[in-house]
C-alpha cells in the first residue's frame, strides 16, 4: 500500500503533511485535517512554526501562501523536497502557480494544482460538497489525493487544466468579487426593504467581504483572462446604461435626469 493509498483509510496518523502558511485558508485546512494525519506546520507569523526545511521533507507539502509568494517559497523549498514527495498549492488562479512550480521545483517531485472553491466563510458549516478543482501537472498520485479529498472529506473534485480553470474562474470568481466590492463601496446596504435575490446576492458578498486584499489582487491581476472579462463586463454595463437614458419614458411618466 502506498502512501496515498493508505491516506485515503481514515484517520492515518503515520502519515506527516507539511504545510507551508498559516493564514486564513492554512488553518482551514489544518481544520479539517488535522483528525486525518499528523501536520507538520511552517508559517513565521505562527508560533508553533516548524523549521521549513523539516515541513519541506514530508511527503506531503502542501503550499497555502499568496500566489505573489510562491516564487520565494518554491525557490526555498526545493533543495529540501525528497523524491516522489507530492507537492500542491492551493492558489485562487492556476496558470501561473503551474508555471512556477514546474519551474521551480526539482525533476524528482510530483506536483499537482489546486483550487478550493470555497473558503473560511463558505466552509463555516462544513465541507461536504464543496468543490475543489484538481489540475495535475507531473506524476500520478493525484487520483489517490482525488480519492481521499471525496471520500474523507465530502469535497465534490473535478479535473481541469490550470488555462481551462482560469478562463472559467475569471467569470465565475472574478466577477463576484468584482461586484462585491462594488457594492460594499455603495453602503450601507439595505436591511430591511429587500428582496429574496438581493439577500441572496448579500450572502454572497459577506462571503467574500473579508477576504485578505492579496486574495483579490490574484483574482483579478494574476489571471491573465480577468481583465478582458472586466472590460466586457463594464462595456456592456456601459452600453445598458446608454440604452436606458435613451428608452422613451412611459406615457405620463416624467423623465428622470
Amino acid at each position: 500500500m502506498t502512501v496515498f493509498q493508505a491516506a485515503i483509510c481514515k484517520p492515518h496518523r503515520s502519515l506527516t503533511l507539511g504545510l507551508i502558511g498559516y493564514g486564513a485558508f492554512g488553518r482551514l485546512i489544518a481544520e479539517h485535517l488535522s483528525s486525518q494525519v499528523e501536520l507538520l506546520i511552517h508559517d513565521p507569523r505562527y508560533d508553533g512554526s516548524a523549521d521549513l526545511a523539516e515541513v519541506a521533507a514530508c511527503r506531503i507539502v502542501v503550499v497555502a501562501v499568496p500566489v505573489a509568494c510562491m516564487e520565494e517559497t518554491l525557490r526555498a523549498i526545493a533543495r529540501h523536497l525528497r523524491p516522489n514527495t507530492l507537492v500542491l498549492d492551493v492558489g485562487s488562479v492556476k496558470v501561473e502557480p503551474a508555471r512556477l512550480m514546474l519551474e521551480f521545483l526539482p525533476p524528482h517531485v510530483e506536483i499537482l494544482a489546486t483550487h478550493p472553491l470555497f473558503g473560511p466563510q463558505s466552509a463555516r458549516n462544513g465541507l461536504q460538497g464543496l468543490k475543489i478543482a484538481l489540475c495535475p501537472l507531473k506524476g500520478r498520485s493525484y487520483k489517490r489525493v482525488a480519492a481521499f479529498l471525496k471520500v474523507a472529506l465530502g469535497l465534490d473534485v473535478f479535473e481541469t487544466t490550470p488555462d481551462a480553470h482560469d478562463r472559467d474562474a475569471a467569470l465565475s470568481q472574478g466577477l463576484t468579487h468584482l461586484i462585491a466590492k462594488v457594492l460594499v463601496k455603495m453602503g450601507p446596504l439595505p436591511r430591511m426593504t429587500t428582496t429574496r435575490s438581493f439577500d441572496l446576492l448579500n450572502e454572497a458578498i459577506e462571503m467574500v467581504r473579508h477576504d485578505p486584499p492579496e486574495l483579490f489582487d490574484a483574482i483579478e491581476g494574476l489571471n491573465p483572462y480577468a481583465s478582458g472579462v472586466r472590460r466586457r463586463f463594464f462595456d456592456l454595463a456601459s452600453e445598458l446604461d446608454d440604452e436606458l437614458r435613451t428608452t422613451p419614458h412611459l406615457p405620463g411618466r416624467a423623465a428622470l435626469s
